[in-house]
């Protein structure tokens, strides 16, 4: 199809028309209902949002635009609309704004929000609250965790809160310095509690709580203080739920004074504050602590009543059957004694048969007693002559060897003595012909030169001067002249 130039339009051109169309059909403000899909605020305070309208039955996206808040309306409006609506602007959220509505050439179109009326806020948020609450009515688990039995005495305690929260530190304080000395368990299961994530949070600190579900008596949820804009988490239907199938009751302290979360409603006990908690887990204990004194004194007053009933049915015994008793023991004492002079007449005549008896075996005793010595004291008088016999064979033949043995003694000490005496007369002749007196006596005599016995001439020189011995005395003498046999030949 052939078109005119004529009838061609800019973009520009295009988009300024649509901007005063708008401008004509919108020349004010208009209040419009949406969701916030997006929501950013940037560093200059600008807020800008992404507003959708979705189908109520299948969630599908009907409509989209861009809504801008700059940032001095958006200093007003967001803290009214928190005090009011009683959490922040976020996503998801479903609000009615006041806006303008804005058409630019180059960014295209836009809501320009200058209000917003937190009373409609509060009023989906009411219906979705109602909406939560009635499905869990209609599914029958609303009630399942309040039907779970508190155990007498909940000593074991898995915690789900921040371990920086100061409600978490008031809830362990209060609980480990309790004025009674009670004792706990708590073990801590950290989750976010507030924000985007605290719902994903809470649910996988219940989850790590269920693989321990047999160790731990309750679960307590604590939240301390903080700003009720923070609690819309608790009004979740997915965290409600995962409470009431919870197989430990779960007792909720998330601070606030105001309504109840929807997690307060399905919770078994709900209390106002962490220490509130705390203080209820000690009055439990402190109860069935009372109780147990109670049942102790039920049972010393028990215990004392019948005592006092079984004395008392004692005394009367004792008084009905003493006649009876005394009656009993006079017959037992006339029995006793009968039988005692019956006793007394049987062993008197029991003794007497045994002293009979011993007097007949004394006199056996004696009879056997003469007979056995006499004939062992003729067996002893044969062994004793036996004996003297042949002691007296065996004296005379050692005596007869004795004798033997001295002469042959003595003619071998005999021999012997000869013997000695003769050596010791041939050592005497021995040493008389080796005295030199005998041998001077025969004629020979000894020189002597310097003291020595001169045997050979060659120590002799002429001139020396010898001493010569005889048997009968000495001389000296002068050498003269001194051959030797040498010499001669």
């Amino acid at each position: 199809m052939a078109s005119s130039i004529e009838n061609k339009l800019r973009l520009s051109e295009l988009n300024n028309r649509v901007k005063g169309v708008l401008q004509d059909a919108f020349p004010t403000a208009v209040w419009v209902i949406a969701e916030i899909s997006e929501m950013k605020v940037n560093r200059s305070g600008h807020c800008y949002m992404v507003l959708v309208e979705k189908d109520e039955d299948s969630d599908e996206v009907l409509a989209q635009a861009r809504g801008t808040i700059w940032s001095y309306t958006f200093r007003m409006l967001r803290p009214f609309f928190e005090t009011t609506a009683g959490q922040p602007l976020s996503e998801g959220m479903k609000v009615l704004v006041n806006a303008t509505v804005e058409f630019h050439p180059l960014y295209g179109f836009s809501l320009n929000i200058r209000d917003i009326d937190p009373t409609y806020t509060l009023g989906d948020m009411a219906r979705k609250r109602l909406e939560v609450v009635n499905r869990l009515k209609d599914e029958g688990v609303f009630e399942m965790n309040k039907e779970l039995e508190l155990p007498m005495v909940p000593q074991k305690i898995a915690v789900i809160s921040s371990s920086t929260a100061a409600g978490y530190q008031d809830f362990q304080n209060q609980l480990n310095n309790n004025a009674y000395g009670y004792r706990f368990y708590t073990h801590l299961f950290p989750a976010l509690m507030q924000g985007n994530q605290a719902k994903e949070s809470i649910i996988a600190a219940l989850e790590h709580i269920y693989l321990y579900e047999d160790f731990f008596d309750v679960v307590v949820i604590i939240r301390g203080g903080g700003s009720q804009l923070d609690l819309s988490c608790f009004d979740d239907y997915e965290l409600a739920f995962h409470i009431t199938q919870f197989p430990l009751p779960v007792i909720t302290g998330i601070g606030h004074e105001k309504d109840d979360t929807i997690s307060d409603m399905v919770a078994h006990t709900r209390m106002k504050t962490p220490t509130a908690v705390a203080e209820f887990l000690i009055a439990g204990v402190m109860q069935f602590d009372v109780h147990l004194d109670e049942l102790q004194q039920e049972f010393v007053n028990s215990v004392e009543n019948i005592l006092a009933e079984s004395r008392q049915r004692l005394d009367s015994a004792v008084k009905t059957l003493k006649p009876v008793v005394q009656q009993l023991l006079f017959n037992r004492q006339k029995k006793l004694s009968r039988y005692g002079w019956q006793l007394e007449s049987s062993v008197s005549e029991v003794l007497r048969n045994n002293e009979y008896r011993l007097s007949r075996k004394k006199d056996e005793i004696k009879e056997l007693s003469g007979r056995f010595i006499h004939d062992n004291r003729n067996k002893l008088d044969e062994y004793l002559h036996y004996i003297s016999r042949a002691s007296a064979h065996q004296m005379e033949e050692g005596r007869s060897r004795m004798n033997a043995m001295l002469e042959k003694l003595k003619r071998q000490s005999k021999n012997r003595f000869s013997a000695e005496k003769n050596h010791l007369l041939l050592a005497e002749k021995r040493k008389e012909l080796l005295n030199p007196l005998n041998i001077l006596k025969r004629g020979y005599s000894i020189t002597y030169h310097n003291g020595k016995a001169l045997k050979e001439t060659a120590q002799l020189q002429e001139g020396d001067e010898v001493r010569t011995l005889l048997k009968d005395g000495t001389f000296t003498s002068r050498v003269l002249n001194k051959e030797n046999k040498s010499s001669k030949k």
